[in-house]
């Protein structure tokens, strides 16, 4: 009896030790974030102190004086909205705030740790580094990827720092032009993981100019300040990938208003020169009920990419206007087969292209992917850590199978990859298309301990060899049937 009885408070104590943590860490949670007006929606570091009430409601002063100036002089409206005559109900006004719509409190400096500090000068990589890890994920585009190391490293030092003997340090804001599939976006996820940033990835062709069906060029802000767990401080020094830039070029030869092209690129300026823009948090819109934020600019790297689709006729145009008749005269199909042509873009090809003279001007950093060949193809295959062979290779490594490729069924995918015209995004769908009938047969026969894929097969001109196991020699037997 005296065992049972100390065994149930045993059973109590550990209940109330549970329930007092879960109670102190979700009161920690809470003051972790600032107090938003239930009625204006601002937050507590613009409005002052908030008036509490039941329901987890705040108020702040100036909403209460005119709520009660409301209710002492009668107003129509409060009938309407459910209150009866000369009182107000607030119990039922509202629940909590989603945690999306809630923001971070800012620690006083002395409160911070160096351990909170997203970057400091110790820990910030250098570009041989950062180069470094980019190459294990990242094929070819040597160039591409040594501007975006230095550039990444010069802006962090430049966050860190703030000012260096009172000269202040310009952004490096830049500009990534690439074939489709060349791999601009999966370069700036590469980076932003490597680093431990925030990262926001948006599409320009969603962007419009103030006023318009669309999202405002803040909503930019607005997703890197969700990435950033609705910490303004860590959103400030966080980066900003806008893809598809290309698609907001100035239009030619019309009569109507430019609300998605000219008009966005003139919105964008202050945005990345770097200023105080007040974005809605949790929202896309500034006209939803949600909290508002400022949030300052001025730290975090922008990085725009596009693919300039008919940019190489811009640039062609321009170094053929040498061209003239004569023995020394350069022929006017000197460039139709340089696969890079792209590499040799100015700022005026830009103009020409339809991007304003003051957008590229906060652009300083204009640099270019290579287009991809067989050979970087190949090596995409098999190179990178996560390359989709090694992921096909684990899959079958579950069954107790291996999987192999030889040279030439790698240069075949290879071959079909280019005919697509879509860079390293085919390699992924022609491969899903031969592989579906090895995965279907695989789990059918558990003697088979090894697969070979083959030139002929992905050609469709052979079958897959098979190693089965137990045997003193590799024998190799069809898989499939011939397909004709």
């Amino acid at each position: 009896m005296a065992n049972d009885f100390n065994d149930n408070n045993d059973n109590i104590d550990n209940m109330n030790k549970t329930g007092s943590t879960e109670n102190t860490k979700e009161t920690k949670d809470k003051d972790d974030y600032e107090a938003v007006c239930y009625i204006c929606r601002r937050p507590e570091s613009k409005v002052g102190k908030m008036i509490r009430i039941p329901n987890n409601i705040c108020i702040c002063s100036d909403c209460m004086q005119k709520t009660f100036d409301t209710i002492n002089h009668g107003s129509p409206y409060m009938e309407m909205m459910g209150f009866p005559p000369n009182m107000t109900n607030l119990n039922n006004l509202q629940n909590e705030i989603p945690k999306s719509q809630k923001l971070k409190k800012k620690k006083p400096a002395e409160d911070k740790t160096e351990e909170e500090a997203v970057l400091n000068i110790k820990n910030i990589p250098s570009p041989h580094i950062i180069k470094g890890q980019l190459d294990e994920y990242v094929v070819g585009q040597e160039h591409a990827k040594k501007v975006i190391s230095v550039a990444v490293y010069n802006h962090y030092k430049r966050v860190v720092t703030n000012t260096m003997d009172d000269i202040e340090i310009e952004k490096s804001n830049m500009l990534m032009i690439g074939p489709t599939g060349s791999g601009k976006t999966f370069l700036v996820k590469t980076l932003a993981r490597l680093l431990n940033v925030p990262l926001a990835i948006t599409d320009a062709t969603s962007l419009t100019e103030a006023g318009y069906i669309g999202d405002d060029v803040e909503s930019v802000v607005s997703k890197l300040l969700a990435a950033a767990g609705n910490d303004v401080e860590k959103a400030e020094r966080g980066i900003i990938f806008i893809d598809e830039i290309d698609k907001i070029a100035k239009k030619k030869n019309t009569n109507n208003r430019d609300v998605s092209g000219e008009s966005v690129q003139q919105g964008m300026l202050k945005l990345l020169e770097g200023s105080e823009i007040e974005v809605p948090v949790g929202a896309s819109s500034k006209n939803a009920m949600v909290p508002m934020t400022t949030v300052n600019t001025r730290n975090i790297l922008f990085i725009c990419g596009g693919a300039f689709p008919d940019l190489e006729g811009i640039i062609k145009i321009r170094l053929n206007k040498q061209s003239s008749i004569g023995f020394s005269a350069d022929l006017k199909d000197k460039f139709d087969k340089d696969p890079n042509i792209l590499q040799k873009v100015t700022v005026e090809d830009l103009r020409e292209f339809g991007m304003i003279p003051e957008f590229i001007g906060r652009l300083p950093i204009i640099y270019a992917l290579e287009g991809l060949t067989r050979d970087m193809l190949v090596k995409v295959l098999k190179e990178p850590k996560n390359a989709i062979l090694k992921q096909y290779q684990k899959l079958l490594l579950l069954d107790e199978v291996s999987l192999e490729f030889d040279d030439g069924a790698l240069e075949a995918i290879a071959e079909k990859a280019l005919e697509k015209k879509t860079g390293a995004r085919a390699l992924r769908a022609i491969i899903e298309e031969f592989m579906l009938d090895i995965m279907y047969e695989i789990p059918k026969d558990e003697n088979i301990g090894k697969v070979i894929i083959t030139r002929d097969y992905i050609e469709k001109k052979g079958v897959p060899l098979l190693e089965m196991r137990g045997t003193a020699q590799k024998a190799f037997t069809p898989m499939l049937e011939q397909k004709n």
